[in-house]
């Protein structure tokens, strides 16, 4: 199973640069793997693009319609964020000391490696480069 970052995963909800092959990324792969920070940060991510007026409230409300459905069917397997992945995360930060990883993606990451999840998609440069340090197989959209 692969790890999907919030970064790549809205592209199957919104039209953006590689949504297309996202969308055959997702289609041929699932079930995908996220967590419940993935689920906060998909509603924080729909919000602002609201509030900035990138998209309309209708539009947010069917792509949070369709995330819901996407997990409610299977498509996405929301793995247990715990407690200590905090502080896996603070460890994580030893093997990515050289590279400028951002709280939430190392959370990300820890929980994928918690999970023993072979493989991870982002569509963010800096963590896809923490995942390849990680020892991760990769798969990117738009870097």
């Amino acid at each position: 199973m692969i790890y999907v970052d919030t970064s790549a995963l809205v592209k199957r909800y919104l039209s953006e640069s590689s949504s297309d092959a996202f969308e055959t990324f997702f289609l041929e792969r699932a079930p995908l793997a996220i967590s419940r920070l993935t689920i906060v940060e998909l509603r924080c991510a729909l919000a602002r693009r609201r509030r900035n007026r990138q998209i309309s409230a209708e539009l947010e409300t069917q792509v949070l319609e369709a995330f819901r459905l996407d997990m409610q069917d299977g498509a996405l397997k929301v793995c247990a964020f715990q407690e200590d992945d905090l502080t896996l995360a603070y460890h994580l930060m030893d093997e990515v000391a050289d590279l400028p990883l951002r709280t939430l993606d190392a959370l990300h990451l820890t929980v994928a490696r918690r999970h023993q999840l072979p493989a991870f998609s982002t569509a963010d440069k800096k963590q896809a480069d923490a995942a390849l340090t990680l020892g991760f197989e990769l798969h990117r959209f738009d870097l």
